[in-house]
C-alpha cells in the first residue's frame, strides 16, 4: 500500500535510512577496532536488530528483561542488560541464563553484588562506572569497585565479566569538540577501572562504553572492547541538533492528519498528540526549538518549505496536536484531512507508544515490523 492509505496516527520507518545509518556506524567502529553492541532499547525490534548487527559480532544491549527474553527467543544470546539489577529480578535473570543466554547484568552496589554472589544462579556481572553523568555507576577509583570484584570472586556461580559506563551527559554537549572531550572522559574512566581490577588480580575481559554522540565522535577507543550506541539506528531531531546527524538522516516519523482548523488562534489541529508523539521537549535546550516535532510533507518526508521558518507542533494534548501557522498563512492550504509526517524530538520515546513500524521505501509501505514493549 501507499503511505496515504494508512490510518493515522501511524509510526513510519524508512528502511533505507536505517540501513545507511547502521552500515555507517559499523564501518566507523570497525575502523576504530572496537566492537559494536547496539543498544536495542530504541528500536525493540528483531528486524532492526538484524540490520544493526550485520557485519558485527552479534551481541546486543537491552534495557528490560522482557527485551532480553525477546531477543533470546529470536536467537541472539549475547546480551547486556544495561540497567542496574535489583535482587527481585535475579530469578528472572538466572532463568534467562539457564535457557542459554550469555547474559551480563550490571551493578554499582556492594550489597547487590553480595546478593548476586550468593543467589546460586549463573551470573556474569559488569560493574557500572560513573564517567561523569552522575546517574548510576560508581567512580572508577571508589573502593566499591574492588569490593564487588572480591565478592564475585568468592562465588561458586557468579563471575566478574568486566566494567561498563554510559556517557549520557554527552547529550548536554554543544558541538563536536565538546563531545570528543566527553568521549575521552568516558574511555579514561572505564579503562582506569579495568586497570585497577587487573592490577588487583581480577580478570576484566569486557570494557564497555556507550552513547551515540561519543560513538560518533570518539577519537580513541584504546583499551575499550565494545561500544553500545542506540538511537543511531533511527536518529531524531535532538541528535540532529547536537550535530550527530542531519535532519535528512532521521528514519522515524509519525503520520498524522489535520482534524480541525481554528482561524481565531491561527492553528490547525492534528490527530497526533502527546501519546503519539511523546511529550519530550529536548530540542527546547537547543538553538532551534522544534516544539514537539518538525512538520514534514507526508509523501516525501521533507520539512514543509513553503512557509517562513520551520513548521512545528507547538502544543499537544493527549490525542490532539496543535500546529501554529505563521502570521498571514492561508489556512485553506491545509484542509481537514491533510496528511503530514512529524519528525520526533526523541525517537525512543515516540516509538514506545506503538506496537509496530510501517516500513517504507519511498512512498510505498513494504512491511510491518513488530516491537517488543513493556517490562
Amino acid at each position: 500500500m501507499k503511505i496515504s492509505q494508512l490510518q493515522s496516527p501511524a509510526l513510519i520507518l524508512d528502511q533505507g535510512k536505517v540501513l545507511r545509518s547502521t552500515q555507517a556506524m559499523t564501518k566507523r567502529l570497525a575502523a576504530k577496532d572496537v566492537k559494536l553492541r547496539p543498544h536495542m532499547k530504541t528500536a525493540k525490534s528483531i528486524d532492526v536488530a538484524r540490520m544493526a548487527l550485520e557485519g558485527n559480532f552479534g551481541g546486543v544491549t537491552v534495557s528490560t528483561l522482557k527485551e532480553a527474553d525477546y531477543f533470546l527467543g529470536h536467537g541472539f544470546a549475547d546480551i547486556v542488560y544495561a540497567v542496574c539489577i535489583e535482587p527481585a529480578k535475579l530469578d528472572h535473570a538466572a532463568n534467562l541464563a539457564a535457557r542459554g543466554a550469555d547474559l551480563k547484568v550490571i551493578t554499582d552496589n556492594v550489597d547487590v553484588a553480595r546478593a548476586i554472589a550468593t543467589h546460586g544462579g549463573k551470573f556474569r556481572v559488569l560493574i557500572e562506572i560513573d564517567c561523569g553523568e552522575h546517574r548510576t555507576g560508581t567512580p572508577p577509583d571508589h573502593p566499591g569497585v574492588l569490593e564487588i570484584a572480591v565478592l564475585l570472586a568468592g562465588s561458586a556461580t557468579a563471575e566478574l565479566a568486566g566494567v561498563m559506563t554510559h556517557a549520557g551527559h554527552s547529550y548536554g554537549c554543544r558541538g563536536e569538540d565538546e563531545i570528543k572531550r566527553i568521549a575521552r572522559d568516558e574511555r579514561e574512566a572505564v579503562v582506569s577501572a579495568a586497570t585497577r581490577l587487573r592490577d588487583a588480580g581480577h580478570e576484566c575481559p569486557i570494557v564497555s562504553v556507550g552513547s551515540t554522540p561519543t560513538a560518533t565522535f570518539g577519537e580513541s577507543f584504546e583499551g575499550v572492547t565494545e561500544t553500545r550506541p542506540g538511537v543511531f539506528v533511527f536518529y531524531d531531531l535532538f541528535q540532529a541538533g547536537l550535530g550527530v546527524c542531519s535532519v535528512d538522516e532521521i528514519a522515524l516519523s509519525v503520520l498524522t492528519s489535520v482534524i480541525s482548523q481554528q482561524p481565531a488562534t491561527n492553528q490547525i489541529l492534528i490527530d497526533a498528540g502527546g501519546l503519539a508523539l511523546s511529550k519530550d521537549r529536548s530540542t527546547a535546550a537547543l538553538e532551534t526549538d522544534l516544539g514537539f516535532g518538525l512538520v514534514c510533507d507526508a509523501d516525501s518526508g521533507q520539512p514543509i518549505s513553503t512557509l517562513p521558518g520551520p513548521l512545528v507542533v507547538s502544543g499537544v494534548h493527549q490525542e490532539h496536536g496543535q500546529i501554529t501557522l505563521p502570521e498571514g498563512t492561508d489556512m485553506k492550504q491545509f484542509p481537514v484531512g491533510t496528511r503530514f509526517r512529524i519528525l520526533p524530538n526523541h525517537s525512543c520515546m515516540t516509538a514506545a507508544a506503538y506496537d509496530s513500524y510501517n516500513v517504507i521505501d519511498g512512498d510505498d509501505v513494504i512491511a510491518e515490523w513488530s516491537r517488543c514493549n513493556g517490562w
